[in-house]
């Protein structure tokens, strides 16, 4: 909310129109965000005339303050209610930076494709305010990325796996 949001734009804006259509999942009690990818949305319309865009919500898998025991089972409904979307959606790339939303999503994907129903392509980019430590998105999502970019060198010392752009948002 907010803040990654503002940062997926800014690394949104920098892709041809060769990602299309693009298909945004939100959490569902997420009113910020919407409104700023219906801008970001439009005034990319007005550059790319065949751009194509969709919304999808699903519950929130853990809320800002929730305990670690609840936060186990609503990212586990979470991740039941992202496993139709992502069928049905089968993406072909998953580019996400950090909002507890993108686990549930990635994690369907990833099942996908060890189901040999369909793969995915996870780049996972830490959000810039993560100077030393991972947020928790990241803890989980290093293992399950094919790509994960940090913007600080000081994590890529600490995470060999992740690969160092400099500041990119």
């Amino acid at each position: 909310t907010g803040g990654h949001t503002t940062e997926i734009l800014r690394l949104l804006s920098c892709l041809s129109e060769s990602y299309s259509p693009r298909h945004y999942v939100l959490a569902d009690s997420d009113k910020m965000s919407e409104a700023k990818i219906r801008s970001f949305e439009q005034k990319r319309a007005e550059t790319f005339s065949e751009s194509q865009f969709s919304l999808d919500r699903i519950p929130r898998s853990r809320e800002v303050r929730q305990s670690w025991s609840s936060s186990v089972v609503t990212t586990l409904y979470s991740i039941l209610y992202s496993l139709p979307l992502t069928y049905k959606r089968k993406p072909d790339l998953i580019l996400c930076n950090g909002p507890g939303t993108c686990v549930p999503v990635c994690l369907s994907a990833f099942l996908l494709g060890l189901l040999r129903i369909k793969r995915t392509i996870i780049v996972y980019v830490e959000s810039i305010c993560r100077v030393e430590t991972l947020s928790l998105s990241g803890k989980i999502l290093y293992y399950f990325s094919d790509y994960f970019i940090v913007q600080w060198p000081d994590l890529k010392k600490k995470y060999p796996k992740s690969v160092y752009l400099g500041r990119i948002v």
